[in-house]
């Protein structure tokens, strides 16, 4: 075993991620021994439904072309745990990450140690993570971070932070059981990390949503950039490799930007990660340079997000996890990718609504998918691979249509079979449905053991 193994078995030996607890007092407890590292540099916080990870790499991307060091965390994980903290980039070196590790876990044994002498439960491998990442950020040290929201917002452990800059992606029914029944509902929650002295800034959202952000920012009297309102997308051309957008800041219009990043969605994360610089850098109110917003963009990358991990054929991984994180990927496919037939590898985790989602891609895909794969992950929460299968047939898709297996090199084998059945370049691989599928099918393939 590794000392990154070591540290990542003491993690799991947690509550698990899916197990988060709605407080806060743990975390401020743990802030307050370690000398409050949630206050070492300025912080963009990021929270919403979906898009959170494309557009924190893309603020990460444009402030490093503006040369700032940043600390970026995010969530899930790929393949290793060490992608959640990233320095410029770049997930943090196992060397740094297990001595970081070493030397706070004395101080949260402490809090541990309260927390069950109040009847309550150890911090969570959440929290655990969430300390570790600011504890790192306050080492190395990095000019701002860019933080992204676990669940919610208002008792995510990252919600220690007080965000300079408060920005929530497109907010839609995901994790209802907690968050609410209604956008209006979810946004009360993740209307939460924004902060007296910060700046909202927003995707379009639901009427209802939007009329919670906007109250609350009235109510905090601090700034609100929206999204078609005060900032926009002006033109958007795809081709290869990505796409060329116009984007109307608040403070100045940028042309010729290249994104390597498909679909209009994406294109979308970009206006909002391109506003939430300009509100950090000049509060809204200062040009950028344009040739450095460029660079910036034409640095981004979100992997495992309508991903390209192999060609001939080509096979795509996507993280998509909601019905409408499902949607926004099959526009996306069908706009930039030529594909006559494309074969479906899905796997959901227990919590999600899986039903909604094989509907989803049913209604999506239908003209184009002949073959699907049902398969599940390695994590305990995947919904076994059988009872999908049957789920997916309740949603319409032919029982002579699935391949079912647990064996990932099987589901990879076939899939691939498919795709090539037509003896042409038409056909594809779309792996889909949660992250942690995503995430070893990538390994599969980037390690060539497949």
């Amino acid at each position: 075993m590794s000392e990154l193994d070591r540290v990542y078995a003491q993690l799991l030996s947690r509550a698990p991620e899916n197990k988060m607890e709605p407080r806060m007092d743990p975390m401020f407890r743990a802030m307050e021994i370690l000398g409050e590292p949630n206050k070492a540099c300025p912080v963009i916080h990021i929270t919403g439904t979906n898009g959170k990870t494309s557009t924190a790499r893309m603020i990460e991307s444009l402030l490093m072309a503006h040369d700032l060091r940043t600390g970026r965390y995010s969530s899930p994980h790929l393949i290793s745990v060490t992608e959640r903290i990233a320095i410029d980039g770049a997930p943090v070196d196992d060397g740094t990450f297990v001595r970081v590790w070493d030397e706070i876990s004395p101080f949260l044994q402490i809090v541990d140690t309260e927390l069950v002498e109040r009847g309550e439960n150890k911090l969570t491998y959440f929290e655990a993570v969430t300390i570790l990442a600011f504890a790192v950020f306050a080492e190395v040290p990095v000019d701002v971070v860019v933080l992204e929201v676990g669940l919610g917002g208002i008792t995510d452990a990252t919600n220690v932070a007080d965000a300079d800059v408060s920005v929530i992606t497109p907010i839609s029914l995901d994790h209802t059981d907690l968050l609410g029944d209604t956008p209006g509902e979810i946004a009360e929650e993740k209307v939460g990390i924004l902060k007296p002295g910060g700046y909202l800034v927003s995707s379009v959202q639901p009427v209802d949503a939007a009329d919670v952000l906007l109250a609350r920012a009235r109510e905090l009297e601090v700034p609100a950039a929206f999204d078609s309102l005060d900032f926009k997308l002006l033109e958007r051309q795809h081709g290869v490799g990505g796409q060329l957008l116009s984007i109307q800041g608040q403070a100045a219009r940028y042309d010729e930007i290249f994104l390597p990043l498909f679909g209009a969605h994406q294109a979308q994360n970009a206006t909002v990660a391109l506003a939430a610089v300009e509100a950090f850098l000049g509060g809204g109110q200062r040009e950028l340079n344009a040739d450095l917003v460029r660079d910036g963009f034409a640095a981004a990358t979100s992997p495992g997000r309508l991903e390209l991990v192999r060609a001939a054929p080509s096979i795509l991984v996507d993280a998509g996890h909601n019905p409408d994180g499902i949607r926004v990927t099959a526009e996306a496919i069908k706009e930039s990718f030529g594909f006559t037939r494309l074969v479906l590898m899905v796997g959901i985790l227990q919590e999600k609504d899986a039903e909604a989602m094989l509907y989803t891609m049913r209604e999506q895909y239908g003209d184009m998918v002949e073959d699907i794969c049902i398969t599940q992950s390695s994590s305990p929460r995947a919904i076994p691979a059988g009872e999908l299968s049957t789920m997916a047939i309740d949603a319409g898709w032919p029982e002579e249509d699935i391949h079912v297996t647990e064996d990932l090199e099987d589901a990879i084998e076939w899939s691939v079979g498919r795709a090539e059945a037509g003896n042409d370049l038409s056909g594809g691989v779309l792996v889909t449905g949660s992250i942690t599928l995503v995430g070893e099918i990538s390994l599969l393939l980037k390690g060539g053991e497949s």
